[in-house]
């Protein structure tokens, strides 16, 4: 799997129109999560320009990433990221979204990207990593509990106000056996 950042047009600044149709498809993949986070008017009618207006969001923050992951030249997942979280007592970077194809998942490729987003803000000195779930979630509290994370707190989100457990995980160097 290789991952890479977004790469935006460097005229328009926008996302190219092929990645964006793929970017798409990936959104539109996941109906069943976009259910349960009403992120999208319509999960079986998403549209490019809503995911490009959503991105956009996502990047209007100085401290947000948009990572794409690809196996064998084909787009399997999204991470968003940010180094620094809005609330100045927060000290950790946060995943703001991870999402595979949905006809992808269970393959890897979600523990794959969270662990390499884990190891990127480990190789920048960080402590810790958090995510936040949707309550109404249990396959993703299942899958990042899976990869270690701890509930450490339960809050609305920033952005809608919906219920939502916040995880974290240590990001110590790993000790080498003795």
């Amino acid at each position: 799997m290789i991952i890479e950042p977004l790469g935006l047009d460097t005229v328009t600044h926008d996302i190219p129109g092929p990645l964006l149709t793929e970017l798409a498809a990936l959104y539109a993949s996941n109906r069943a999560f976009h259910q349960l986070s009403g992120d999208f008017p319509d999960p079986d009618d998403i549209r490019p320009e809503q995911v490009a207006a959503a991105l956009a969001d996502d990047l209007a923050h100085p401290d947000a990433e948009v990572l794409l992951a690809r196996s064998h030249g084909a787009l399997v997942g999204v991470a968003v990221t940010l180094a620094h979280h809005p609330d100045p007592a927060d000290p950790d970077p946060w995943i703001g979204l991870l999402m595979v194809d949905a006809g992808r998942q269970r393959s890897g490729y979600g523990r794959q990207l969270a662990g390499f987003v884990a190891e990127r803000f480990r190789a920048a000195g960080r402590d810790g990593l958090r995510i936040a779930v949707l309550e109404n979630n249990p396959r993703a509290l299942a899958f990042w509990t899976s990869l270690g994370y701890e509930v450490i707190g339960r809050r609305p989100d920033r952005q809608l106000g919906r219920p939502c457990a916040v995880l974290r995980t240590s990001l110590h160097p790993l000790k080498s056996a003795e």
